[in-house]
């Protein structure tokens, strides 16, 4: 439609249907926490990335990946562990859902918190294309702060046309945070993604005991 042809009609009409989306490119991706209790103590289920993956190789990660079109990210996240860990929906008990981390990256990434029922742990079989291992990490190794990179995020805007924006070229663009913690380990270091998920986990749950 020209545009000198849009009236108050077609703008209703468009937008009282419309779902609304991500401007720009984006990426959804849905990951499973899952708990598992052991002889009174708590642990993750953790995954160790195959060594040669194209992206985050031999990094600890939890069992999940990038939704499908019309795809929950419950539903996303349940397919995903299924299919790298070999643990059905059944024995997943679904607690809720986590918090969501905004990466400045384009994606965003949605959490589900689980407790893994008993015998799940039994039908473990790893898709070895994508996961070189599966174990299991007591909570409370988790208990100390991390140690944390934090830097500075900032576009590179060199050669931006700022006679054409009409602005000034010591304009004062926006910056971001980007924190890494890492949690050292003489098996499996956790950084990144995952350190910021369980980081964030663990200052909820022992916020919500005190």
């Amino acid at each position: 439609m020209d545009i000198e042809k849009i009236n108050e009609n077609s703008i209703r009409r468009f937008y009282g249907a419309h779902r609304p989306k991500p401007i720009g490119t984006h990426r959804f991706f849905s990951v499973l926490v899952p708990f598992v209790e052991k002889d009174g103590r708590m642990f993750i289920l953790l995954e160790e990335r195959a060594k040669d993956m194209i992206t985050d190789p031999g990094e600890i990660c939890f069992p999940g990946g990038q939704l499908e079109e019309g795809e929950s990210p419950l539903e996303c996240a349940l397919r995903e562990t299924y299919e790298e860990t070999g643990i059905a929906p059944e024995y997943i008990d679904v607690i809720g859902r986590g918090d969501t981390l905004y990466g400045f990256a384009n994606y965003t990434l949605y959490t589900t918190i689980a407790v893994l029922r008993p015998g799940a742990l039994d039908h473990i079989k790893i898709q070895k294309s994508e996961v070189a291992e599966v174990f299991l990490r007591p909570l409370d190794s988790f208990s100390e702060e991390p140690y944390e990179f934090a830097s500075a995020v900032s576009p590179d805007y060199d050669g931006f046309p700022y006679d054409k924006a009409g602005i000034r070229e010591d304009y004062k663009w926006r910056t971001g945070r980007w924190s890494v913690p890492i949690y050292e380990s003489k098996d499996h270091v956790v950084w990144g993604l995952t350190a910021l998920m369980i980081r964030n986990i663990i200052r909820q749950l022992k916020g919500a005991e005190e």
